[in-house]
């Protein structure tokens, strides 16, 4: 599974405006809807959903990155949005530090399997504290799709 098949192109923003998880959350949950990959009627409820997820255990796994995640019936394939924050937003992380980098995936109700898949293809391309720093230094979405595609393909 490659990421740039659930990553929407329009779904990605290299200038996260949100300074707290809620509005992390909320502008890139906005992203997917301006993306068409979700349908704006159903932005509440999937914000409480990943809001619920979040509560059971932050979703930032440290080095800057958060997965934030959850599973909704408003959705019939798995999505995804990609934000950068410059500034850092403080994200519970596993290691105390602010989280610069948020992937956010929304997945139908009923997919465990690539739900996981697609946890483990995000965690896996931003183990590589290069591919990170690379993808924090984009000066526009399109580079960071660029970027992303590049390394789908040299990860396999």
């Amino acid at each position: 599974m490659k990421i740039t098949e659930f990553l929407a192109k329009d779904a990605l923003t290299n200038d996260l405006q949100a300074t707290t998880k809620v509005e992390v959350i909320q502008e890139l949950v906005e992203i997917l809807i301006e993306s068409k990959s979700i349908e704006k009627k159903y932005k509440n409820k999937i914000v409480e959903t990943l809001l619920a997820r979040e509560a059971l255990g932050s979703t930032a796994i440290g080095q800057g990155i958060a997965i934030p995640h959850g599973k909704s019936d408003s959705t019939d394939k798995l999505v995804a949005a990609l934000g950068i924050s410059k500034k850092g937003v403080n994200f519970d992380s596993l290691d105390g530090e602010p989280a610069h980098i948020f992937f956010l995936l929304v997945a139908p109700a009923d997919s465990a399997g690539p739900h996981l898949k697609a946890l483990a293809r995000v965690s896996r391309l931003l183990k590589d504290k290069f591919f990170r720093d690379c993808l924090k230094n984009t000066k526009t979405p399109k580079d960071m799709l660029e970027l992303i595609s590049r390394e789908d393909v040299r990860v396999g």
